[in-house]
Parts: structure tokens; C-alpha cells; sequence
């Protein structure tokens, strides 16, 4: 089953191309939501995962680990695909612009599911590299200067970050010669093998080159401009999914370091790296004037807490992937609604959204109950996670870090909130557009937010217990 959630977007990406006809377009997209969709309930209700055959399941298939991320990336996709089809009216594209935006984003949709179904690591590598190759694309599809800049930046950066990475991997070869291959399973299995000092400068250059491309600080250059210029449903993706088909590599690297004995040196750098992200996502959320780059620095922020969440340990780990959950769909939820606040206000400053409850209430009301999900409100998931972590915090005697995290964390959710209800309360500027919102525009938002207080009022027993056997792979 794996291979076929890559081949089958491709397919119809191509067939969507080649067609250029609205419908088929359209189907095309709803149709690989389904069957990611599909494919995840199969493995939730147990159908094999094939991670333990040979021959092509040896390097596609899915374990814990993967399911938990493949799961998020299918129900974001699900919701930017639907959302689409209301950016398509919006635009008035013709059905040749339609067919290129499809086959590009399921092109993009095929790159993220292999990353998150490679067993190996130098197949990881590629996949990765094709995820920033078909979102570039996408990134400029409204061929706007600003979005050429923005995409230009991000494959450059990321191209010179996903560089380092394949040194890191060279490295690891050069360290590990006596176990000759790259397979993520025999790597950690024979960790011990492999020769600590090649090993921590593998590190480095993965923590790096991985790191570059999940968007944390110092190496986050390319996230603000290319989230803010991408199509709503496009910067859905890209904070919602991809920066968690990151984030699986660097997790699949950090199990080879703890069972190498090496956990110390990784951690320490995860924590840095963690907390530079909090301080970076802090000063600019502060002052920034532009509602979808103060989303993209909202991102930077929680994958610095995914950070923090691996370098503690599987208590940790088990907080990261609550949280790497609450924050893909609590920002795809805002991603998505920031692209119809554009729609009636024509402008992304935030100084020039006021009103956003009398103009449109639905929109204004799934915009604030996704900044209070995003942020970490009870009962949303993420004000969970945050819980667990700093309970991780005291386990591993460093609770002393509450203190900074929890300081840095309000000062976060102070800068981010005040600027969300700006916009939402006072009276909007006038003339009032007289079209309202449609239910494609602010319906999978709905859903999403539903889904993250079902998780945050009682995590399915299901849900735990793949969350724990994920977690297992760090032990």
C-alpha cells in the first residue's frame, strides 16, 4: 500500500496536467485526500504495514513513528485540498491554471509521503530534496515579485542546508563501514558499530542540514517569506506537513545517537537549538506587522518545542508528538483562514484588518479559536503537551528550564495574540465587502478544530497506544 500513496498522486498530478480540464483536476485532488485518508484508517485498524518484508517495503512502509506523522499530513492535505477548491473562485483561475496548481501540489503531496515512508536514509535524502523542488512551484504560483524572491530564498537556503545533510550522511558512511548500509532500522540497531567521533560530526551536519528545512533559528531565513507568499492552502501544507517530514529524519537520527551512546551531545544541541528558536519566535512575534509571517514565526516557535520535546527522553519525545499534532492543525486551521481574511481585506498588514467579527463572524471566530489552539489553551492539545514537557523537564533534574520556556512561551502568546484580536474586535474599515464566506472557506477549519478538542478533552486509547509505540523507538 505504501508505494501506491506516492505513485497514485503522481499519476494523477500528471493525468491533471496533461488534461488541463477543471474536473479532472478537481477530482484529482479530492481523490488523493481520499486514499491518504483511506490508507491511514487502514493501518489505525491494523491491515499490515509491510515494515518488516523485503524488496521495495524494505525501503517504503510504514512503522509507529511514521503513521503518526503520515496521519497529520493526511488530514492536513485533506483540509488545504478542499480549501482549493474555494481558492480556485476566489481567483478565477482557468482550468489550465487549475490543472498546473494540482499536479504540482500532488506532486508535492508524493514527495512528503515518501519522506515519511522511507526506511532508508539515503532515499530519505532524495525525497526530502523532491519536497522543496515541487513546493518552489507552489510557492510562486502567483507569480507575484515577492513570492519569486520568496521561493528563490527558499530553495537556495534549503538546497544549501539539504546539501550539508547529504555530508552528514557521507560521514556516516565513513564512520560505519563495518555495518555497509543506510537502512534507518540497521543504523540504530548497530549504532554501537559505528565511530562516535564521525558520528557526532554526522550529527552536526544533519541537525543542520535537516534543521534548515524544519525552519528552526538560526537557519530559519526562508520560512517567514515563503509561508506568507504561498497560497493559503499551499502555507497549510508547508507549516502543517512539511516541516514534520523534517522533523521525522532528524528523530529517525536522534534513535541512532541514543542507542550509540551519544544522547548527551545530541541533546544538548537540540535544547540550544530549541531555545534559540523560542527567543527568535519571540522578538519577532513582537513586532511583526504582517499576520501570515507572524504565523510562519508561530512555526518557528513549535518546532522549537518539538526540539526541547526529543531532547528529553521518551517522556519528551511523547510531549513533541502531542505537540507536533496540535500545531499542524491548529495552523493549518489559521494558514487557511489567513487566505479568506486576505480575500475580504486585500491586504496582509495587520494594522489593515479590523472588525473581522462584524465583518464575517464565522471567519473571525474560527480565526480566534485557532490562535487560542494554536497557543496552547486548555482544552486544546497543545496546552497538554506543554504540561508533559515540562513534567519531562523535572524527570531529567533540568527543571530549572520551566522558567525560561515559560517565560518565553508568554511573551510569545502575548506578542501573537494581541495582533489576532486587533483584527478580530473594533469596526472594520469601510466600505464592508457584501459577499460572505462560503462553507469551503471556513468548513475544514471547523473540522480540524473539532478533531483537536476531541484529542484535548480524552486521547482515544488507539491514539495512545501508537503514540507510545512511536515514542518506543527512542528507547
Amino acid at each position: 500500500m505504501a508505494p501506491l500513496l506516492i505513485a497514485l498522486p503522481l499519476g494523477l498530478g500528471a493525468l491533471a496536467w496533461i488534461a488541463r480540464d477543471r474536473r479532472i483536476s478537481r477530482a484529482a485532488l479530492l481523490g488523493t485526500a481520499a486514499v491518504f485518508l483511506a490508507a491511514v484508517a487502514a493501518w489505525w485498524a491494523g491491515a499490515g504495514r509491510g515494515d518488516s518484508g523485503g524488496g521495495l517495503a524494505a525501503y517504503l512502509s510504514v512503522d509507529a513513528i511514521g503513521l503518526v506523522f503520515l496521519t497529520i499530513m493526511a488530514l492536513v492535505f485533506a483540509a488545504a485540498a478542499v480549501a482549493s477548491l474555494a481558492y480556485f473562485k476566489e481567483q478565477g483561475l482557468s482550468p489550465r491554471r487549475e490543472a498546473a496548481y494540482t499536479a504540482q501540489l500532488l506532486f508535492f503531496a508524493a514527495a512528503m509521503a515518501g519522506v515519511m515512508l522511507a526506511r532508508h536514509l539515503a532515499l530519505f535524502w532524495v525525497l526530502l530534496e523532491a519536497t522543496t523542488l515541487t513546493s518552489a512551484l507552489l510557492i510562486y504560483f502567483e507569480k507575484k515579485k515577492s513570492s519569486l524572491e520568496a521561493a528563490w530564498k527558499y530553495v537556495f537556503i534549503c538546497s544549501v542546508g539539504i546539501a550539508l545533510a547529504f555530508v552528514g550522511i557521507i560521514i556516516l558512511t565513513v564512520g560505519s563501514r563495518g555495518i555497509n548500509s543506510l537502512f534507518f532500522t540497521e543504523l540504530a540497531r548497530r549504532a554501537g558499530e559505528i565511530n562516535p567521533f564521525w558520528l557526532k560530526m554526522a550529527f552536526a551536519f544533519i541537525l543542520v542540514g535537516f534543521g534548515t528545512k524544519i525552519g528552526v533559528a538560526p537557519i530559519h531565513a526562508w520560512l517567514p517569506d515563503a509561508h506568507s507568499e504561498a497560497p493559503a492552502p499551499v502555507s497549510a501544507l508547508l507549516s502543517g506537513a512539511l516541516l514534520n517530514s523534517s522533523f521525522l529524519g532528524l528523530v529517525r537520527f536522534q534513535a541512532i545517537m541514543i542507542r550509540a551512546g551519544l544522547g548527551g551531545f545530541s541533546d544538548f544541541l537540540l535544547i540550544l537549538t530549541g531555545f534559540l528558536s523560542l527567543v527568535v519566535a519571540a522578538a519577532f512575534l513582537l513586532q511583526t506587522v504582517n499576520y501570515k509571517r507572524m504565523l510562519a514565526y508561530s512555526s518557528i516557535e513549535n518546532m522549537g518545542i518539538l526540539f526541547l520535546g526529543l531532547a528529553f527522553g521518551p517522556a519528551g519525545f511523547f510531549a513533541a508528538l502531542l505537540h507536533s499534532a496540535a500545531h499542524s492543525l491548529a495552523k493549518a486551521s489559521l494558514f487557511l483562514t489567513s487566505g479568506e481574511i486576505l480575500r475580504l481585506y486585500g491586504s496582509k498588514r495587520i494594522d489593515d484588518v479590523r472588525g473581522l467579527l462584524r465583518r464575517e463572524p464565522r471567519i473571525g471566530w474560527v480565526w480566534i479559536v485557532s490562535f487560542l489552539a494554536v497557543a496552547g489553551f486548555p482544552p486544546f492539545p497543545a496546552f497538554l503537551s506543554k504540561i508533559l514537557l515540562i513534567g519531562a523537564f523535572f524527570a531529567a533534574g533540568s527543571g530549572w528550564l520551566t522558567g525560561p520556556f515559560l517565560a518565553l512561551i508568554v511573551v510569545i502568546v502575548f506578542g501573537m495574540g494581541g495582533a489576532v484580536f486587533r483584527m478580530a474586535f473594533g469596526e472594520p474599515p469601510a466600505p464592508a465587502a457584501a459577499e460572505r464566506s462560503g462553507l469551503l472557506s471556513y468548513g475544514p477549519q471547523v473540522l480540524l478544530l473539532i478533531l483537536l478538542l476531541a484529542i484535548g478533552l480524552s486521547i482515544p486509547a488507539k491514539v495512545l497506544a501508537l503514540m507510545r509505540e512511536a515514542v518506543g523507538l527512542l528507547n
